[in-house]
């Protein structure tokens, strides 16, 4: 991570809040190992003005260039749950009381992470208070069965970040996930519905974007959760390299990032968003790289209007086929210009 002084900084800030079961090392920065303390920070992300929508940049820490890289400003490490929650609240209050709260996936440090949530929020306008959670990754390519180890370690401090959001104010609150994170998110909504009877009402949405789960433990997680949050959006592609090589490792078929039938969970209410036709590289990571598809999505005026219950509501908003069996609906994006502005080639 590269910290500036705030007069040096250009483009726009976005403030992130964080909490973080990583341990705090030398130099300022929470590394891979693990803590059984939840910590929280607050980061300002530098969004530079110099870049493609969907595109992160890493600096060098002596000489980086805020036209292109990100960077960070104003860093500040809370001394107690109490100093966080009041900073949050004031935020919250002047944000409609709304907060996204981002989990990210395997194989990433705090940087990227940290990073990523900035980048989303700004390129899908997302309303509200951004806030992220950082487990501790080994954020190594081979550090798979560690980050699944990792995952189990951290449910407590998701489920304990989200009750601290509810407690600072927030009346409405998306999660959003990524990868290795869809399943971290998936069992602290668990947790939480285990524990309360339901998940808190506050929780206005959720979106898995290339979940990184077996088929057939979301629907166990799915069942103990009882009623999902709505909308429940999966956002997929059988392109997806990095889901076909867990389901190598695991030994497992039919991950849910890469559903090959919506029968699977037709019994279930979700709407499963298929992004293949816009994947490239590895195609993991579409949704939050794709510059054409970022430009639909945030077209998207209101969640809750283009992924409720009403698939006619749905027709005009997103460009593709729209299937629904039982419950579950499915959407196959295609690239259209008229939405994107993007030529088809």
């Amino acid at each position: 991570m590269v910290v500036v002084p705030p007069d040096t900084v250009q483009g726009t800030l976005s403030t992130v809040y964080v909490g973080t079961t990583r341990t705090f090392e030398p130099g300022g920065v929470f590394g891979s190992q693990r803590s059984e303390e939840l910590r929280f920070a607050r980061y300002d992300v530098a969004i530079p003005p110099d870049r493609e929508i969907g595109e992160i940049r890493y600096g060098k820490p002596r000489k980086p260039n805020v036209t292109t890289d990100f960077v960070t400003t104003n860093p500040v490490l809370y001394s107690s749950d109490r100093t966080f929650r009041a900073d949050l609240r004031q935020a919250l209050n002047q944000s409609g009381r709304e907060a996204v709260i981002f989990v990210h996936g395997f194989n990433n440090t705090f940087t990227e992470g940290l990073y990523r949530i900035a980048q989303l929020h700004h390129d899908l306008e997302v309303p509200g208070v951004a806030v992220h959670y950082s487990w501790p990754s080994a954020a190594e390519p081979l550090g798979y069965v560690y980050d699944r180890d990792s995952v189990m370690f951290a449910r407590r401090g998701l489920e304990n970040l989200i009750r601290e959001t509810v407690a600072a104010g927030a009346t409405r609150i998306v999660l959003v996930a990524h990868s290795m994170g869809g399943f971290l998110t998936m069992e602290a909504l668990r947790d939480i519905a285990l524990a309360d009877g339901r998940v808190m009402p506050q929780i206005a949405g959720v979106a898995l974007m290339s979940p990184d789960i077996d088929v057939q433990v979301f629907r166990a997680q799915a069942r103990d959760i009882g009623t999902l949050p709505q909308p429940f959006v999966i956002f997929g592609s059988d392109r997806d390299r990095v889901l076909r090589l867990s389901a190598l490792i695991t030994g497992q078929r039919g991950r849910l990032g890469s559903l090959e039938s919506i029968n699977d969970v037709a019994d279930l209410e979700v709407t499963y968003v298929d992004v293949a036709a816009f994947s490239t590289g590895d195609g993991h990571f579409v949704t939050g790289t794709s510059p054409a598809l970022i430009r639909i999505l945030g077209r998207i005026s209101e969640v809750d209007q283009a992924f409720g219950a009403d698939a006619a509501g749905r027709a005009g908003l997103l460009p593709g086929v729209i299937l629904t069996v039982r419950s579950a609906t499915r959407v196959i994006l295609a690239p259209v210009a008229e939405i994107t502005g993007d030529s088809l080639n």
